[in-house]
């Protein structure tokens, strides 16, 4: 069985075993969806942000939300602050049936976990948190776009915050690259739900010699809220490729002793060190890799 269908197959077996094919989850009258979507407008929450959570169409949601309201679970206005938001709210119903939903998910894990041993139970939570990351990981999407885009520049000023706080000397954003100066190179930007959460860049080096074989890897940055899922190492194995495949051979980065993590991942990724080969202050450690083209 090919790794497609041994994903496949496993779909197959944990819907059915969390019996959502059937329009009675957890023995409530309802479907699925209608249930997650109780459970996620909690004590009130924008349409907008509902959409985007729960990666639904207007139209579909706007379809749970007319059965739940028919039913007297939620209503839907404008936000008291602000009339271009529309807010979803449970009843006083709503909430119980929330209350209740609640109540048979946890009586259904428990009898789950409960023929398990101790040891049992924690491999499988230890797996579940490994799957939720690589699920997380497969999911953020990588996209060229121009340097000087309002997502780039937002990102590389969380990362111009962040090296601020982190380097004793601090960090002067003069040293970002400037907006619209990258002419030969890509600027990756990650994205989770539509929000960006990392950023990474390559570009030409500046040598007359062989102007289009060896480029700088720079400004690579993972926002805190999706660290640990390996995100930062498909960034600069991406810019990697994107590089080689614009014929470059070589590719070289600097970075501040104060990077551990950094530091530790270009050697995982099979970066070696040598002299430093630029006068920033902040590049007190250089790497170099040999792209395999």
């Amino acid at each position: 069985m090919d790794q497609i269908e041994r994903v496949r197959d496993f779909n197959r077996f944990y819907t059915q075993r969390l019996g959502v094919l059937h329009d009675h989850y957890l023995g409530q009258r309802r479907p699925l969806g209608e249930a997650r979507l109780l459970f996620e407008i909690g004590d009130g929450a924008g349409l907008r942000d509902l959409r985007t959570r729960l990666g639904l169409d207007s139209g579909y949601l706007s379809r749970l939300l007319r059965a739940l309201g028919a039913e007297g679970l939620v209503t839907v206005g404008p936000h008291p602050t602000d009339g271009r938001v529309r807010i979803a709210t449970l009843t006083a119903a709503g909430q119980r049936e929330r209350a209740d939903l609640q109540a048979r998910s946890r009586e259904s894990v428990a009898a789950l976990l409960d023929p398990l041993t101790d040891a049992q139970r924690e491999r499988l939570l230890a797996a579940q948190s490994q799957v939720h990351r690589l699920i997380r990981l497969a999911t953020v999407t990588l996209e060229a776009v121009p340097d000087d885009a309002p997502e780039a520049r937002a990102c590389l000023r969380a990362y111009a915050s962040e090296l601020d706080l982190r380097f004793p000397e601090g960090y002067d954003t003069g040293t970002l690259i400037a907006p619209g100066t990258l002419t030969e190179g890509t600027f990756l930007l990650a994205r989770e739900d539509g929000q960006p959460v990392g950023c990474g860049l390559w570009q030409g080096a500046l040598s007359s010699a062989s102007p289009s074989s060896r480029a700088e890897i720079r400004h690579v940055w993972v926002s805190p809220s999706v660290r640990g899922i390996g995100l930062g190492r498909r960034l600069l194995t991406a810019l990697e490729q994107d590089a080689a495949g614009h014929g470059v051979t070589t590719v070289r980065l600097g970075t501040h002793p104060a990077l551990t993590e950094a530091i530790a991942l270009y050697r995982a990724c099979g970066y070696r060190e040598i002299p430093s080969y630029d006068s920033s202050p902040y590049n007190q450690l250089a790497f170099l890799k040999e792209l395999v083209l």
